[in-house]
């Protein structure tokens, strides 16, 4: 099995809290290749393997379970070395949210996990008071 390669792009890319690689991106936006996406919108599926969540904007993942299970295959591909993106139409909210979640897999705390994904991703990250109770329930 040949070693995955590196990202040619800095661009959306966030470090785990545990050390793992992540990027977060528009999902209409241009990207590099990545090994597998987590798209949290509709929207122009890319070149790799995907996995699709029904979040609408603004909102909530519309199948608990379902968004816990995918986030969780995203957290282990990207521990196992793969190069994993998660996308919504934004970029932002529903992003950010996704990837605050993978911090609180990680073992941040939900309101610390937010804080740390709007330094590191984006400050707007997490758009509402849904999405942040949301992440209470991430384990």
């Amino acid at each position: 099995m040949h070693p995955t390669p590196p990202w040619t792009d800095p661009a959306g890319l966030l470090t785990l809290p545990g050390g793992a690689t992540v990027r977060g991106r528009r999902v209409a936006a241009p990207a590099a290749p990545a090994d597998f996406a987590l798209l949290l919108a509709r929207g122009p599926e890319p070149a790799w393997p995907v996995r699709r969540i029904r979040w609408p904007d603004f909102w909530l993942p519309l199948d608990r379970a379902d968004a816990l299970d995918a986030l969780r295959e995203a957290r282990r591909r990207a521990y196992a070395g793969q190069r994993v993106e998660v996308a919504c139409y934004g970029g932002v909210g529903r992003t950010g949210t996704a990837l605050a979640a993978l911090a609180v897999l990680d073992g941040l705390d939900p309101g610390p996990a937010v804080a740390w994904v709007r330094a590191h991703y984006h400050p707007r990250a997490v758009e509402t008071p849904w999405q942040r109770r949301w992440l209470r329930g991430v384990h």
